[in-house]
Formats: C-alpha cells, sequence, structure tokens
C-alpha cells in the first residue's frame, strides 16, 4: 500500500500570472496532495519593503481556486518553513530556483526540488509596468 504523497509550495503569488500558474502546477506533478503555504501582508513587506497588490485574503482566494491545490495557509514568517513542513507533513517542498540551495536545509525531513522559474516574467517586472503605463 503507497502512502499520498504531500507536496507544499510557498510563494506571495501577487498580481497573479501565468508563471504563477505553471509553478503550482509542476508542483502538483510530485505528489498526491498540494499544500500552499501564501506569505501574509505583513510578510512580504518585511521580505520586500511593499505591501502585495492585492491583499492576502484575496490571494488565498485566488490559489486556493486552483485545481491542483488542495489546500492553502497564510505562511506568517519564513523561520517558520520547517514547522509548516511537519505540520502539514510534507514529502516534497517544491520551490522557485532563484531560491536553489536555500532550503536544502531542510532535505532531513523532506525531499527538495527547485523548479526553473517561467522566463521574462515577473510580479515585480508587471507591476513596474503597470505603474509607467
Amino acid at each position: 500500500m503507497s502512502f499520498p504523497r504531500t507536496v507544499l509550495t510557498f510563494g506571495t503569488f501577487d498580481v497573479f500570472h501565468v508563471g504563477h500558474l505553471r509553478i503550482v502546477q509542476r508542483a502538483a506533478e510530485y505528489g498526491d496532495r498540494l499544500v500552499v503555504g501564501v506569505s501574509a501582508d505583513a510578510l512580504n513587506f518585511k521580505k520586500k519593503s511593499r505591501y502585495p497588490v492585492f491583499s492576502e485574503d484575496e490571494r488565498t482566494a485566488i490559489v486556493a481556486a486552483l485545481k491542483p491545490v488542495d489546500e492553502v495557509f497564510l505562511e506568517e514568517s519564513l523561520e517558520l518553513k520547517r514547522d509548516y513542513l511537519l505540520k502539514h507533513q510534507a514529502d516534497v517542498l517544491v520551490m522557485g530556483d532563484d531560491w536553489a540551495g536555500r532550503f536544502d536545509e531542510f532535505k532531513d525531513i523532506c525531499e527538495v526540488v527547485y523548479l526553473p522559474r517561467t522566463p521574462a516574467i515577473s510580479t515585480t517586472a508587471l507591476i513596474e509596468k503597470i505603474s509607467n503605463t
């Protein structure tokens, strides 16, 4: 009997675009159940010195509505990644390759996979483009 594999990924998912969709779809391929941590507004401000365009409630609702997503939770602290992985019993952590090597410390509790980002698209670039029009 094989047990279902839980995949966990994290992101801000602001100004949702095809790159976000592709990483969610590709992450789901690594297991049977996909759990997504959406960065809280306060966490995003701490990381980037700006709040997301869309609120954490709106971003969570968007991610939860995606077909491959089984569960969504609010990520309130980068320091709690290990706790989130353990709480959700993650077998695999999937992140974009812009984070390559940053989460290798969790290989003792789960597989860690870094996926290539969708070329030529980023939320920051989209926000700048919109701001300049």
